[in-house]
């Protein structure tokens, strides 16, 4: 038990004695998870956590948006909640501002067992005496590729630089088949989340421990040369994550980057985005001749690395922290499943299982029904291998400036579009490698 803890006990004891309390203090959860059906799943595990333990909690949607301005006046006005769903962004900022209580956050990690979460989303949120916040769910961005022609050609899944290679010069046939599909469109955000996946699988950031550092020369050029390659076999054009969607699901593209939140349109359960390989927009045939691979790596960085976003649950500063620890403890063991039911198919289990089973919550997950017109669970519509696979890339988690505490900045790079604008400039012919290289860093050390 840490000094915080037993403080609150010998004070809750104290107070009891003086005056009548009631036996539970009510609490207030704020979510950004705010569409109609997934709040009420939030309500209906807030009434099962009340019918367990007494405690009422109060669910207070907000826009994602607004969480960042709603937290730091409700801050200045003492009046923060209880607990809040957030984003990564805020996870060590927020420590560092006093919004917060890593001690409370750390002590349900503790209890819970670090050893059933993920690797990298413990790491995204470590601080130097434990854990800002607690990891909810996460995804991270995969490469998708056409198991069935990988293996009719003898082709090695597509988990580095150089396997990709290979099978774009082995399928890349053009109009009939696109080796791939790169992002190419300079202001959308999908190209921003596919360069920095593809930079972190060799190693290259622009950003160190004591801020900016400019990306290393010889790692960048790898990774302009191999984006370049994605790109010329790649249809013209501006594409995004629409175009492809659109090819792959067509036959027409042998591999892409998408996130998983297309698992279940690749199932033919979404008639707004159906799949179109055969003339059943209901088909399953795709998904059956679909691999997936979500850690890749570069010739600079063998171990390879995986593009994620990862949400937590933070115990604010003005918490009744026993009531929000219990909470949180049950919204992460016993309610974990009605958690990541809120959105299965963008809600990788962050926590794999208990001590006692260590695949407890991936095997729930994985029959959690996925889909929007039609419902199936992943279980049904994929293997066990591509399951696992999945939930793999957590263990490897990374973005840029997480591991040196500098994520505000990293985040200012990627939004200013400097880097999606160098790189088509160079796949564009207009600058060399070391040219690009040198601009970007040129442009991003204004940054502040």
């Amino acid at each position: 038990m840490t000094t915080k803890t037993l403080t609150r006990a010998l004070m809750g004891t104290a107070l009891t004695t003086l005056i009548a309390l009631p036996a539970a203090a009510d609490i207030r959860f704020w979510t950004t998870e705010e569409q109609p059906e997934r709040l009420e799943r939030q309500q209906q595990l807030a009434a099962d956590f009340e019918e367990q333990s007494g405690i009422a909690v109060e669910v207070i949607p907000i826009t994602e948006s607004d969480l960042g301005t709603r937290a730091t006046a409700a801050f200045a006005a003492g009046d923060l909640p209880d607990v809040i769903y957030h984003t990564l962004q805020y996870t060590l900022p927020w420590v560092e501002a006093g919004i917060l209580d890593a001690e409370i956050a750390t002590e349900v990690i503790e209890t819970l067992g670090p050893d059933t979460f993920a690797p990298g989303a413990l790491e995204f949120a470590a601080t130097e005496d434990g854990y800002a916040a607690v990891p909810v769910d996460g995804w991270t961005q995969m490469i998708l590729y056409r198991q069935d022609l990988f293996e009719e050609n003898g082709l090695e899944p597509p988990t580095t630089y150089e396997a990709v290679t290979t099978a774009i010069e082995a399928l890349h046939n053009p109009p009939e088949m696109f080796g791939f599909v790169a992002a190419t469109k300079v202001d959308e955000n999908f190209m921003s989340q596919v360069l920095e996946h593809v930079f972190l699988a060799n190693g290259a950031s622009p950003v160190g421990e004591e801020g900016f550092t400019g990306f290393d020369e010889e790692a960048t050029v790898e990774v302009l040369e191999f984006y370049k390659t994605l790109a010329e076999a790649s249809p013209p054009g501006e594409l995004y994550w629409d175009q492809s969607r659109t090819l792959y699901f067509s036959g027409e593209a042998a591999m892409i980057i998408w996130s998983p939140f297309i698992l279940d349109e690749l199932a033919g359960l979404r008639d707004s985005a159906p799949p179109t390989i055969n003339d059943d927009p209901t088909s399953t045939e795709l998904a059956s001749k679909t691999g997936i691979v979500t850690s890749f790596a570069g010739p600079s960085n063998p171990d390879g690395a995986a593009w994620a976003d990862v949400r937590y649950f933070g115990i604010t500063a003005d918490a009744d922290f026993d009531e929000a620890q219990a909470f949180v403890e049950f919204s992460m063991s016993d309610g974990y499943t009605q958690t990541l039911a809120i959105a299965p198919e963008g809600k990788f289990p962050v926590r794999r299982g208990t001590q006692e089973n260590p695949q407890e919550f991936i095997e729930a997950w994985a029959e959690l029904p996925v889909g929007v017109d039609r419902k199936a669970p992943l279980a049904e519509l994929y293997d066990a291998e591509m399951i696992d696979e999945i939930v793999a890339g957590l263990d490897t988690a990374q973005r840029w400036g997480i591991a040196d505490g500098q994520l505000a900045l990293a985040s200012k790079i990627i939004n200013s579009q400097v880097i999606n604008r160098v790189v088509r400039q160079y796949i564009d012919g207009e600058i060399d490698a070391t040219a690009a290289v040198q601009q970007m860093n040129d442009e991003l050390a204004e940054i502040e």
